[in-house]
């Protein structure tokens, strides 16, 4: 190479040096982009719709509905976990404003979301503020496919032919499950509030659940390391699905507030 070639190889690499900081991703705003290809609703989709056909057959008195519900929550695989510690002083909460994100400083690790050897995803809580009621509530968690099969059966009570409807689906229990769906369980006394850290691959489909078990109404959020809203619900009710693309690798912040007067025991899901 010349010596006029080697300067501007040097002078290109020099360039390109300088360049490079500015095309490093902007992640000032909210940290979703555009859909995953291919993304489609999974577990914790299914489970959420299953906990609410459920409630429906439950309170109309339905077999037939309460089986379908059974029958949808039969129909995932979920593996069960316990979340880490995390440390208060990562986020800040303000319970009137329902304003969640991760505190300025210190600046969270790069994310470990899934691991390649099966390792279910990451989560660490903190719970804030003091319960309202001891009141522990009438259930200890969202009803299993289990129980739901009981309720269709208890509900069908002589109807020989539903009975036997329901033994076959009972029979069917594992056959071609969603997998993938990792849970855990929070048992929120009322006036408290959880804060679930989780982190999430960028460009990667996420979804998230919350489903609690009836006993009182739960508010929730999910926003993102910079505060930035992505799913919220203050509705009557103490369920929610929510389902995004991160644009970028991060932590993504799960608030559930118990907005009643009893405990809830809810699961948190994710994929």
């Amino acid at each position: 190479m010349t010596l006029k070639g080697i300067s501007l190889a040097l002078a290109t690499t020099a360039l390109v040096a300088v360049a490079l900081p500015s095309l490093a991703q902007d992640k000032s705003g909210p940290n979703v982009g555009a859909a995953a290809e291919g993304a489609a609703p999974g577990a914790a989709s299914t489970m959420t719709l299953a906990q609410e056909l459920y409630a429906v057959g439950v309170a109309q008195g339905d077999a037939v509905t309460v089986l379908a519900a059974a029958k949808l929550a039969a129909s995932i695989e979920v593996a069960s976990a316990e979340p880490a510690a995390l440390d208060p002083s990562k986020v800040t909460v303000d319970q009137a404003t329902f304003a969640k994100k991760a505190a300025p400083s210190p600046v969270p690790a790069a994310p470990a979301p899934m691991m390649n050897d099966g390792t279910p995803r990451a989560a660490a809580k903190a719970t804030f503020f003091t319960a309202t009621n001891e009141d522990e509530g009438a259930a200890e968690a969202p009803a299993t496919a289990e129980a739901m099969f009981a309720k269709a059966k208890e509900l069908a009570a002589e109807d020989e032919a539903l009975l036997g409807v329901i033994d076959d689906a009972m029979a069917e229990t594992g056959r071609g499950r969603i997998g993938g769906a990792v849970e855990w369980v929070s048992r929120l006394p009322a006036g408290q509030t959880d804060v679930w850290e989780i982190p999430y691959y960028g460009n990667s489909y996420a979804e998230i659940a919350v489903v609690g078990d009836g006993d009182a109404n739960l508010d929730v959020a999910v926003t993102d390391e910079n505060g930035n809203v992505i799913c919220y619900d203050v509705s009557w009710s103490d369920k929610l699905y929510c389902d995004w693309t991160p644009a970028w690798d991060g932590y993504f912040y799960v608030t559930v507030q118990n907005m009643g007067g009893s405990r809830n025991s809810y699961y948190l899901l994710t994929n």
